[in-house]
């Protein structure tokens, strides 16, 4: 479970395929603290470190993470946030992250407003439908947002000067795909209503 919050930006140091399967290697200032097995979130998708080296870190991806996420797009020299999963006594400054990837957005927009930027997305596919309202959350690339101005094609978030110093949306470009999760409680909500059809 993590809270959305990006802990830092870490840069891909190799990429390599083996057979529908890709590792990345990512380097991380906080190497010392991470162990195998250790649930990390990359750009919002959960994965489990399988390897260390003394500045880095590996994970691997299966063919069903590269199917539903952006990663499989990602070469060396990318950054992509991170965030460690919560721990039980942690405040939950963000909203309920699960780590795992509904769908895709394409941004279409980037504006700065006087230190501030308001970054538009386009929908890739009917993911959703339902599940986007103003003012509720939505996870971008794993960082926990508030959205804005939703339409039935596309939605627009806020970012503040901090949130964009500290995570990947100082690299983002339009044109680039990133990962959403949605708000796990309207996950829940939907699936009941469709259910009592």
């Amino acid at each position: 479970m993590f809270s959305g919050i990006i802990e830092t930006v870490s840069q891909i140091n190799k990429v390599i395929t083996e057979g529908t399967n890709i590792t990345l290697e990512v380097s991380c200032d906080f190497v010392d603290e991470v162990y195998v097995d250790q649930s990390i979130a990359h750009n919002g998708v959960c994965l489990t470190v399988t390897k260390i080296h003394p500045t880095s870190y590996e994970v691997v991806m299966i063919k069903e993470t590269i199917d539903v996420s952006c990663l499989g797009n990602l070469k060396p020299g990318d950054y992509v946030n991170i965030e460690r999963c919560m721990k039980i006594n942690d405040r939950l400054d963000g909203h309920m992250v699960q780590g795992h990837v509904d769908g895709k957005a394409t941004c279409q927009a980037i504006e700065e407003v006087d230190g501030s930027w308001y970054f538009t997305f386009t929908y890739i596919g009917d993911d959703h439908k339902g599940l986007v309202v103003p003012k509720g959350s939505i996870t971008v690339n794993g960082t926990s947002l508030t959205v804005v101005n939703p339409t039935t094609d596309t939605f627009q978030i806020a970012i503040i000067p901090y949130t964009y110093e500290h995570t990947v949306f100082q690299y983002l470009a339009i044109g680039d795909a990133v990962n959403l999760e949605f708000d796990i409680v309207g996950k829940y909500v939907k699936a009941q209503l469709e259910l009592s059809k």
